[in-house]
């Protein structure tokens, strides 16, 4: 059976929470090709802006040999965060999909919506909710652990 886009990003996620790290997981594909698939290695790297969406968006700059993601989509479990929200925009991501929202640190529907704002210069189309509960579940799983 062949996993979809989203299933290969919450492998992603799991695979950094087995690396202690918070579980999300980012796919970048173009053409049906994935381009790149990576997790958070925030803690591994010492690397504040080490995010799944980070990552997954320079190794695909590094494929395509180019800034501009121009036609690539972009899938990750969690919401992105206003960093990763503007690193999306500048790569010029065609579409963007995510799994679980973010409350509180989330910024495409949740927090500053860096989308809706005048000054942004690219606005992805933006699916959300894909495989929610699944990305929720781990999410919740991992911190309660923490805790």
């Amino acid at each position: 059976m062949k996993r979809s886009i989203m299933e290969l990003a919450l492998e992603e996620a799991h695979a950094a929470a087995g690396r202690g790290e918070v579980p999300v997981g980012a796919v970048v594909v173009k053409d049906g090709v994935v381009l790149s698939r990576e997790g958070n290695r925030t803690l591994a790297l010492k690397d504040p802006t080490a995010h799944a969406e980070m990552l997954a968006i320079r190794a695909a700059a590094q494929v395509m040999g180019s800034e501009r993601l121009v036609g690539a989509d972009l899938y990750v479990t969690l919401e992105p965060c206003p960093m990763c929200a503007a690193a999306i925009s500048f790569a010029r991501i065609r579409r963007l999909y995510f799994g679980c929202d973010d409350p509180k640190g989330g910024a495409v529907e949740n927090g500053v919506q860096f989308y809706a704002s005048p000054t942004c210069h690219h606005r992805p189309d933006v699916y959300s909710g894909i495989h929610a509960t699944a990305a929720r579940t781990l999410l919740q799983d991992f911190f309660r652990l923490r805790r």
